[in-house]
């Protein structure tokens, strides 16, 4: 049987408004101790599959410093649960990338990287989405709205042009839950 294992001390090592690092010390379920178990205490994730009205499918292209590579993905951010809800913070997040709007449903939750990150992805899906305004980006973001019918996101998704992990599994299973071909 898996147990889980015991958490017996942890300490944020590092705090910044960017990254937290905790440390851990936990028991295994056969006894022995881990001393430095280290976790990445991540901030939730919204991801949002907006279909307009001509269903085409709403994807953002920009740079990410991590990856050092210009990357296509579905719109998305993070988001302070204290703040505004998951759904809130899709909408905004949908508005502020791409200047679209509409009505959020959830459809999944994944968790990423579940041996090393706290937080999880909330995925939603907008259908009908509407442009309503301007982008309103962060002053460290560059971002190119791009529209792509159903077909293209299919053929893009086979062939690696979408490779951001949570933006491939959200597409993916969008297509097999909310979307209309």
């Amino acid at each position: 049987m898996i147990e889980k294992w015991k958490v017996l001390a942890s300490e944020l090592v590092f705090n910044h408004k960017w990254y937290k690092l905790r440390k851990d010390v936990v028991q295994l379920p056969d006894g022995k101790i881990v001393e430095d178990y280290f976790v990445s205490v991540r901030p939730e994730v919204v991801i949002i599959f907006a279909v307009t009205e001509h269903k085409e499918v709403v994807l953002v292209k920009q740079y990410k410093h991590g990856s050092g590579e210009i990357l296509i993905e579905l719109p998305g951010g993070i988001y302070d649960p204290e703040m505004e809800s998951a759904e809130e913070a899709a909408l905004r997040e949908l508005r502020e990338e791409t200047g679209y709007s509409g009505k959020a449903v959830k459809f999944a939750e994944l968790i990423d990287n579940p041996t090393k990150d706290t937080n999880k992805i909330h995925l939603y899906g907008v259908t009908n989405a509407v442009r309503t305004g301007q982008q309103h980006l962060d002053e460290t973001e560059a971002i190119e709205v791009l529209l792509v019918s159903i077909e293209e996101l299919k053929e893009m998704l086979l062939q690696g042009e979408i490779r951001v992990s949570s933006s491939v599994a959200g597409a993916m299973l969008a297509l097999q839950k909310i979307c209309i071909d």
